[in-house]
């Protein structure tokens, strides 16, 4: 029974991603068929390089949207991806660091008082997509795609099924609360008439996706490799999340480096077929947070489940037509979840925040992330995830510790 309760869990870790990994290619001109395969066929490249160790899901990359629509704009989509294929290469330019210097290095580096608000960071950071989402809106809230009281109740009704299921259902029913959640989302938006099946009927069964060859232009290669820093940096922020998540430290086995080079190979492989970039999917952590799915193989059919949507017209397509609400309701609690695990890494590390130095490093990272802060220099930015990383490692690493805690900084 459980080898047939697997393929399912794939399958519901799929719904969960789908929402954003389809998203990105919408927004910047690419075929979501592809981003589809090359997100399927990117995690089954990072399983084999991390060893299937790993319970995570790779898939489209929103830090590298911005940057897709202008070089897009400028050197054209084959030109795009040659860019995109070298910031895959920093990816393991940086896991062969790791492995040549350790992962001793990298504790030093995040110590508890910086994972704690990084990964809070991870999943507050996406509450307003989230919450935009379960009001009808785009995730930027640009657009209203559904009427608010309608979105407000489909959500609703979404969120208090996914608790209801995960706090008191039995047996196999108990791991499916996002797919329960999902099905009365879309059941509650099939009565008030709100869900388009036009894509459905205009697609083909069996679809070949637009694959894309890329080009080398040295002016996007050099425009994407800066750009690689920011997902590296969350790169690392959700192997921290997942580890914590499931009790084992994926810093050391299999090992960051594996992790950095299966997460580059991966985007290589995307780029040189036309797909967006990967990057671990928090939504996917969350996921796995809720439903305690720590079963790498999970993955695989969630991977597997992506290719053959890509192939499947007519499935693609159908997935779709989930309203916006739907997803929105049940990302409140994933990304929730993930903040909390966050906050429990401060607890169980004993985290004195009445220490000045630890409440400067808290406080500055949650704020500067929830509040949208930025730097840049010409082209290149940094902000969200990436940028809170890189300020909570410099503040550890400035701000002196309190004598009776040196030993654990």
């Amino acid at each position: 029974m459980k080898r047939v309760l697997i393929p399912l869990q794939g399958a519901q870790m799929l719904f969960v991603a789908f929402g954003a990994l389809v998203l990105m290619p919408l927004l910047t001109g690419l075929d979501t068929s592809v981003a589809l395969f090359t997100a399927g066929f990117g995690t089954l490249l990072f399983q084999i390089v991390t060893k299937r160790q790993v319970p995570i899901f790779l898939a489209s990359s929103f830090a590298f949207i911005a940057p897709i629509l202008y070089g897009v704009q400028t050197w054209g989509i084959p030109a795009t991806m040659g860019g995109l294929m070298a910031a895959g290469v920093v990816y393991m330019l940086l896991g062969l660091t790791v492995k040549l210097r350790g992962t001793d290095f990298i504790h030093t580096l995040l110590p508890p008082v910086v994972v704690g608000p990084v990964i809070m960071i991870i999943g507050l950071g996406l509450a307003p997509v989230a919450v935009n989402m379960a009001l009808g809106k785009s995730g930027d809230g640009s657009l209203v795609i559904v009427e608010q009281n309608t979105a407000l109740f489909i959500s609703l009704s979404a969120l208090a099924t996914t608790v209801l299921v995960a706090v008191f259902a039995k047996g196999l029913v108990r791991l499916m609360p996002i797919l329960a959640g999902i099905l009365v989302g879309y059941g509650v938006s099939l009565a008030f008439g709100i869900v388009d099946f036009t894509p459905v009927s205009q697609a083909a069964w069996l679809a070949v996706p637009n694959f894309v060859a890329p080009e080398f232009n040295w002016h996007a290669i050099l425009f994407m490799i800066p750009v690689a820093i920011a997902p590296a940096v969350e790169h690392i922020g959700d192997i921290l999340a997942i580890s914590n998540v499931t009790g084992k430290d994926y810093l050391k086995k299999p090992g960051l480096h594996r992790t950095l080079t299966g997460d580059g190979i991966a985007t290589i492989a995307a780029s040189a077929l036309g797909g967006p970039p990967n990057t671990t999917y928090s939504e996917v952590t969350g996921a796995v947070t809720l439903t305690k799915s720590f079963d790498p193989r999970i993955m695989t059919w969630t991977a597997v489940t992506a290719i053959t949507l890509a192939f499947v017209g007519k499935l693609g397509a159908l997935m779709q037509t989930i309203p916006v609400p739907v997803m929105g309701g049940i990302m409140c609690l994933l990304f929730g979840s993930i903040a909390a695990v966050g906050l429990n890494t401060l607890i169980r590390h004993q985290v004195d925040l009445s220490e000045a130095r630890n409440l400067s490093i808290v406080g500055v990272t949650l704020v500067f992330g929830i509040g949208g802060m930025a730097f840049g220099i010409g082209s290149f930015s940094l902000t969200g995830i990436s940028l809170c990383g890189i300020v909570a490692i410099l503040m550890n690493l400035i701000l002196p510790a309190a004598k009776k805690h040196k030993a654990d900084a």
